[in-house]
């Protein structure tokens, strides 16, 4: 069986290497789970438009739930690549703060899977990704803004940074679901909070 499995998972001539492939079946994924959510989503479908067999989609991500986390962790990691370049492009950690946000902010108003899943659109069933579930999200973009922000506050007790790190996070996702004020308004109001956790900046 071990074997079997094996041979299955190797690329074959011809085909695209499995990297390619992978990336193929999450952007068709995510096209789907746009357009009908989780409960609307087949890995029949997934495997039809990508032009693989379902036991591919299979092979790869286990079931369906493993396809949607992976849609998930991919496209955060997109978004994370992002907040990166702009985090550290600024000399002032606020201002890298402040460009990372807004690039979030702006990047996610034009997804058009994130916009179903806030809107309720189509995709409302990943609303958990976002919240109840959102570990995935949460975690790697806090590990990113906490390491931004050590590199002004070398000293800073861990603990004092990573509030400053989740609440700002927290905040930008909570804006995200639920605005209650302009964009750049916002964006302020954040960076308000995250002033108040750490020290002055000289």
């Amino acid at each position: 069986m071990c074997k079997a499995r094996g041979v299955s998972r190797a690329t074959a001539p011809g085909q695209p290497p499995k990297a390619s492939l992978r990336e193929g079946l999450l952007a068709v994924a995510a096209d789907l789970l746009a357009a009908r959510g989780v409960a609307g989503l087949r890995l029949a479908d997934v495997a039809s438009r990508a032009g693989v067999s379902r036991q591919t989609v299979y092979n790869e991500f286990g079931n369906k739930a493993g396809l949607v986390q992976a849609v998930a962790v991919h496209r955060t990691a997109e978004y994370l690549v992002g907040v990166e370049e702009r985090l550290g492009g600024a000399t002032d950690p606020f201002d890298g703060m402040r460009d990372a946000i807004t690039f979030m902010l702006a990047q996610a108003a034009e997804d058009r899977l994130v916009t179903s899943v806030v809107t309720g659109a189509d995709a409302e069933d990943m609303l958990p990704f976002l919240t109840t579930r959102g570990l995935p999200v949460l975690l790697p973009a806090t590990g990113m803004v906490a390491k931004h922000l050590r590199r002004r506050w070398p000293d800073l007790p861990d603990d004092r940074l990573h509030l400053a790190a989740e609440t700002t996070v927290r905040l930008a996702l909570s804006h995200l679901l639920m605005p209650s004020a302009p964009r750049d308004q916002a964006v302020e109001a954040m960076l308000a909070v995250a002033r108040a956790i750490l020290p002055r900046v000289a």
